[in-house]
């Protein structure tokens, strides 16, 4: 296997370790077991580490590709359509309305952010616009897989607590307090794209469409 496609392997691998996350976490609902908030747990940490090393990877081996800068955003929003989704789905079926509402607009803004940062680079392609990720979209990033890997090995826990199965508690508070931080660098880092791709977005507005 090629330096290239094993790179490219790894960023594609966060799509069925998300999957398989996501699965679990789901399923630690109908058959709750500590096995089941270990191997979500696990999952979502693997994913977080391919989501480290594949960009690190490809540029101390300089094999970046068109394909691999197109493949790693698309997997970013394979996984908040994934985890986030499903971790207000457990909240809600647990009763806790107050961190289902947090986790409901916490997945709106994430997934509104990646869907106009989208049009954004499909409206300004064939300008000088860049297609990587600005620091404020990396930050993002790096924060979101703990965090929703912390919000997913709690939610599983109190699922435990649901059954009687622990009586391990875990406060709210500093898990509130990791998805405000969040919730704050989603929208920075949406309106940092924008004022980036303002200009270009501008010109291509005044461009008429190719025939």
């Amino acid at each position: 296997m090629t330096r290239l496609a094993f790179v490219n392997l790894l960023t594609l691998s966060r799509a069925p370790l998300t999957l398989l996350a996501t699965l679990s976490a789901l399923a630690n609902l109908a058959r709750p077991s500590w096995g089941w908030v270990a191997a979500t747990a696990a999952l979502l940490a693997l994913s977080s580490i391919t989501d480290l090393f594949d960009g690190k990877l490809a540029r101390r081996w300089g094999v970046t590709s068109r394909l691999g800068a197109l493949s790693d955003p698309l997997m970013d929003k394979l996984f908040f359509v994934l985890t986030l989704p499903a971790a207000t789905f457990i909240a809600l079926f647990t009763g806790d309305l107050v961190h289902a509402s947090v986790l409901l607009a916490l997945d709106i803004l994430s997934i509104g952010r990646d869907l106009w940062i989208t049009f954004l680079r499909a409206a300004t392609a064939g300008t000088d616009a860049k297609m990587a990720a600005g620091w404020a979209g990396k930050i993002r990033t790096a924060l979101a897989f703990p965090v929703i890997t912390a919000v997913h090995l709690v939610l599983g826990i109190r699922v435990l607590v649901a059954h009687e199965m622990t009586s391990l508690q875990i406060p709210s508070a500093p898990l509130y307090a990791l998805e405000g931080v969040l919730l704050a660098v989603t929208l920075v880092s949406a309106l940092t794209y924008t004022r980036y791709y303002l200009p270009y977005l501008k010109a291509a507005a005044a461009t008429p469409p190719s025939a």
